[in-house]
């Protein structure tokens, strides 16, 4: 029970020292403090079986080990955002480096960027990983923060004191619209909730592998349920192109599965390709090919930049991760009876 917990003021009062002595011998600051009082101190905490506040002890170090990471709770996950397949697999990487590197790892969402700032200086953390904001938060946090932070797939003019990590999106999207440009497709649809940044670079990465005139831009609203049904108003002109690029393998299997359940059979009918090649790819029925990204690799290189961060030592302040399309069932056996 909390009421029966033992207070550093008990143990202080008890030994007839300030709270500052029991604190400071708690927390290893003895340098100031004769060898017999520490014993005591000691001595009486183990008696009395003394639980400290973890965070108590965290705060008074100079180094907490904790890497707070701070993913954007952005509309298009509507509420599920830590469920999201590629946030879900960057967590897990994020986490396995982390505690490898002998720290601790905590997990906020928010949009405000001054929650962030409040989240740093709660936990006295050591440094950060930013996922999904823009350029203005990052300036805003690099202008009121020194904690050390590196950011997921951020766009910045200025990167000083910042790392981005991000991988080369524009080459995921040339393989893509190459592989299908191989398998002789004249027509293919690219599928995104936007135009700007990460998707963009996948689209027009696409259009020069495949071929500019042989492809067509769909915008989707960001919101499930509407999305559905503005695959269902459009399944007329869907059922024109002869393969799908969705800039996400989340949109990449919601569209597959949309298809089959229009009688559209991929690949036989219709090839499918998405991004990022999450675990779901492997285990969905058919298969699906995607552009893969080392989520393993962006996490290894995150931590070994907030040492270097933290250390004020020269490092780059962009990192390109290269890409790699793999190949599965749904673009192999494609037949294309429109044109025999």
């Amino acid at each position: 029970m909390e009421e029966h917990r033992i207070r550093i003021r008990d143990i202080a009062d008890e030994l007839g020292l300030s709270t500052a002595t029991v604190s400071n011998v708690l927390h290893g600051k003895t340098k100031k403090v004769s060898d017999e009082t520490v014993k005591r101190v000691q001595a009486l905490l183990e008696e009395r079986q003394y639980i400290p506040s973890m965070a108590g002890i965290l705060l008074a170090q100079n180094s907490s080990k904790i890497i707070g990471v701070v993913v954007n709770d952005h509309e298009k996950y509507e509420g599920h955002t830590l469920e999201d397949v590629f946030i879900a697999s960057s967590l897990n990487s994020l986490s396995t480096e982390i505690e490898k590197d002998g720290q601790f790892m905590m997990v906020k969402k928010t949009r405000d960027p001054e929650e962030i700032i409040r989240f740093a200086s709660m936990w006295n953390m050591d440094g950060l990983v930013l996922i999904g904001f823009c350029e203005q938060d990052y300036m805003h946090l690099r202008n009121h923060m020194r904690i050390p932070f590196v950011v997921y797939d951020g766009y910045c003019d200025h990167t000083e004191r910042i790392c981005n990590i991000t991988i080369d999106n524009y080459d995921g999207g040339f393989q893509a619209g190459l592989c299908l440009k191989e398998k002789g497709c004249r027509r293919a649809l690219c599928v995104s909730d936007n135009d700007i940044c990460v998707d963009k670079e996948r689209y027009e990465g696409f259009c020069d592998g495949l071929g500019k005139d042989r492809v067509d831009f769909l915008m989707v609203p960001m919101q499930k349920e509407k999305r559905l049904a503005y695959y269902q108003e459009h399944l007329k002109q869907i059922q024109e192109y002869e393969a799908i690029f969705a800039v996400s393998d989340s949109y990449a299997i919601e569209l597959m599965h949309f298809l089959a359940v229009q009688g559209i059979r991929v690949p036989e009918d219709m090839m499918v390709i998405g991004f990022d090649d999450m675990p779901i790819c492997r285990t969905n029925t058919p298969t699906l090919t995607s552009v893969r990204q080392d989520v393993k690799r962006r996490a290894q290189i995150a931590i070994q930049k907030l040492k270097e961060l933290k250390e004020k030592r020269e490092s780059e302040t962009e990192m390109v991760i290269p890409v790699q399309l793999i190949e599965r069932e749904s673009t192999r056996g494609y037949i294309d009876r429109r044109y025999n």
